[in-house]
């Protein structure tokens, strides 16, 4: 009962962000409003165009706008909050909008994990076994798995929600980090909080290891398949259907065992903050970049849109 009473108590928490520097506050808006513009177009131009043009309906570029898609929804649960705090002294936020947001954060977390496995499974048939790629990896099929990973990302952080918002919050309302992440929520509990930091660490290793395993597996034999190749401009034409993903994969996870799997980076909030970054608000920038810019076809398709829309233009006489 102390514990409801206590969760009740407390309606809203304080986001400290980078308010260590305030000097710099004005130059860190305009920097990472314009990140944000870069990554909200970037990753909306990629959905667009893979769903204008009918070359790009493909098992390979439908879960690449799965993740534009992904990336799109990821940003904004983070940014648009960070951004306000550049402005304000006190960054408010509600108890249940830290609620909402960290249950939104660690399910998209959760189902971009599990959606590059599948990528990497995906890039493994083409590869591996082409020629029953098109029979195995099917309409149907696609969409078993996007429902399998989307419904499995959002019912994955329920039970760690529940454990951690039922904790007594007593010890301070302040959060020292630009969003409502997990450790230093846990840091504001008056309570022994070691058995959900346990339970995290075992749900978070189970839904991030499995799906490194796997796309860890398929590269592996991705790469075993191609060395068999006999010609270079086989080999060359092989591995570019599947090196963009594979650099998505490399920044994604990098980032995450940067801030998760190193105890340093959790004891220096600094540290835990500026790493983030990378994860909450660079990655999501560079993943349209990486699939525009080494992917032939998704340049020939924003190509092909882009002459539609200046010829669009042109005609209607719109400068």
């Amino acid at each position: 009962m102390q514990s409801i009473f206590l969760l009740k108590a407390i309606t809203e928490f304080i986001l400290l962000g980078f308010g260590d520097f305030p000097e710099m506050q004005p130059l860190l808006f305009v920097t990472f409003l314009f990140i944000y513009t870069l990554t909200m177009s970037g990753n909306i131009v990629i959905v667009l165009v893979i769903a204008a043009d009918h070359n790009l309906h493909t098992p390979m570029y439908f879960f690449l706008g799965n993740l534009s898609f992904l990336e799109i929804c990821y940003t904004t649960t983070i940014v648009p909050k960070m951004l306000r705090s550049f402005l304000t002294v006190r960054e408010v936020i509600l108890f249940m909008g830290c609620v909402a947001q960290l249950y939104i954060f660690g399910s998209l977390a959760v189902t971009e994990c599990l959606l590059l496995s599948v990528m990497s499974y995906d890039r493994y048939l083409a590869i591996c076994h082409p020629l029953s790629y098109a029979s195995v990896m099917n309409f149907k099929v696609c969409l078993q798995l996007t429902a399998g990973y989307w419904i499995t990302g959002f019912l994955t952080p329920i039970a760690m929600m529940v454990l951690t918002f039922t904790l007594p919050f007593c010890a301070s309302k302040e959060v020292g980090h630009f969003f409502c992440d997990f450790m230093p929520l846990l840091k504001l509990s008056c309570t022994d909080t070691h058995l959900v930091e346990f339970l995290s660490f075992t749900v978070s290793a189970c839904v991030t290891l499995v799906p490194f395993l796997l796309t860890l597996t398929s590269y592996c034999r991705i790469i075993l398949t191609i060395r068999r190749i006999p010609s270079t401009t086989g080999k060359q034409k092989a591995f570019s259907t599947c090196s963009s993903h594979l650099l998505v994969v490399l920044i994604f996870y990098g980032t995450i065992i940067i801030v998760y799997g190193d105890p340093v980076c959790n004891q220096s909030p600094a540290l835990n903050k500026a790493f983030s970054l990378l994860y909450t608000v660079i990655s999501p920038m560079f993943n349209p970049l990486i699939y525009s810019l080494r992917n032939k076809e998704v340049k020939c398709a924003l190509r092909k849109v882009g002459s539609k829309v200046f010829t669009f233009l042109k005609k209607s006489n719109i400068p």
